[in-house]
């Protein structure tokens, strides 16, 4: 990692002292960073059913969001000020934006969730709001005033359709150009206003809900369990009152739900596959005419491989998970691809299990032969 990313710290020194802790505001941590797209790329994303995508207008005091698909022409009706495009998961779609976020590969791919573009004219923006989640704002072309505050108060105003905060009270300012960067920890109260044209890319950091997890893990635990035999009752005997859930059925139902039981390995599948599972809108495009299997292991080998951008990779012990399937590890050239999103040609295996499974991966669209 280059240190000029933190401001010249580690990625230990950054983590112990201001990751969910503090702001960390850097100047220069990718010198005149260009961005990886402009506003023709934005507008014609836009267009795409795999995009999602936002486009918020504000006149004084009112709001206004639109969600994509958005026809080109939307683009020619909106005023000259105060208005943001927002592009999400454009890792999923540009291979150049996938490759920026792996300058922020000291944090975990677990954690990961997207890079968000934003555009805005002068005066755009979102209001001021708060993430609950961590956030890396880097600055392409362009510049942005950025408030921020750590003001408890986070209540929501009801009458607009976004969460911007009934109460903003800045507690420090700062201007960002290109290639500036502001860390923000979740629930930090902020606001960003465009200063003429402006770029904003957002890494943003998973933070589910522990609710949530428990919810999608209940449903993951609903496939393996195993509770042979059906409610029965012989020992039946005459309620004073019918209606009433008698305490011997209470009992009963209660030891089979004690019953329940699950194992690390299960919570181990179950985030391997919860947390690679593919969004929503995301499609995968096998090659239109694929190559046999030793006609693509030759050409990997000359050209190397790489995750398309839609796909997840993690691993942990001898279990890889991709997309939301189970496969198992093997040798470490696997590990590899997944920790580095690409797989050099001399580290392909000619045949085995691992290159039957790269092939299978090829097949579905998950990985490609660079070209």
């Amino acid at each position: 990692m280059n240190r000029s990313l933190l401001g010249g710290l580690s990625a230990p020194a950054f983590l112990r002292r201001h990751w969910q802790k503090t702001p960390l505001l850097v100047r220069g941590a990718m010198p005149g960073f260009g961005g990886v797209l402009d506003l023709r790329t934005m507008i014609d994303l836009t267009g795409r059913d795999d995009c999602e995508s936002r486009l918020i207008v504000r006149n004084g005091r009112t709001w206004t969001v639109e969600h994509g698909p958005f026809p080109s022409s939307r683009f020619r009706r909106l005023p000259s000020s105060d208005w943001t495009l927002l592009v999400q998961g454009v890792d999923l779609l540009l291979q150049e934006a996938r490759q920026l976020l792996s300058h922020f590969s000291f944090i975990p791919y677990s954690r990961l969730d997207d890079l968000m573009v934003s555009y805005a004219p002068d005066g755009g923006g979102v209001g001021p709001h708060f993430d609950s989640y961590d956030v890396f704002l880097l600055q392409g072309p362009g510049r942005r005033r950025w408030q921020v505050s750590r003001q408890r108060d986070l209540a929501l105003r009801e009458d607009i359709p976004l969460k911007i905060l009934k109460s903003f009270r800045p507690q420090g300012e700062a201007v960002l150009e290109a290639g500036d960067m502001l860390y923000l920890p979740p629930h930090f109260a902020h606001d960003g206003q465009a200063i003429g044209d402006c770029y904003t890319y957002s890494i943003g950091f998973r933070a589910p809900s522990h609710r949530e997890l428990a919810s999608e893990f209940l449903m993951f635990l609903e496939e393996k369990l195993r509770l042979p035999g059906r409610y029965a009752d012989p020992d039946l005997v005459i309620q004073d009152h019918p209606a009433e859930i008698g305490t011997a059925m209470i009992r009963k139902i209660g030891r089979v739900l004690r019953g329940i039981r699950w194992t690390s390995q299960d919570t181990v599948d179950f985030l391997g596959t919860h947390l690679t599972e593919p969004k929503q809108q995301v499609r995968f495009n096998p090659p239109p005419r694929p190559l046999a299997f030793h006609a693509f292991v030759h050409a990997a080998r000359r050209c190397g491989v790489r995750l398309s951008p839609g796909s997840q990779i993690l691993y942990s012990g001898a279990k890889l998970f991709i997309n939301g399937e189970i496969a198992f590890a093997g040798p470490g050239a696997l590990r590899k691809l997944a920790d580095a999103r690409v797989l050099s040609g001399r580290r392909i295996p000619l045949a085995g299990g691992a290159a039957e499974l790269l092939y299978q991966w090829y097949r579905a669209g998950y990985i490609s032969v660079i070209a």
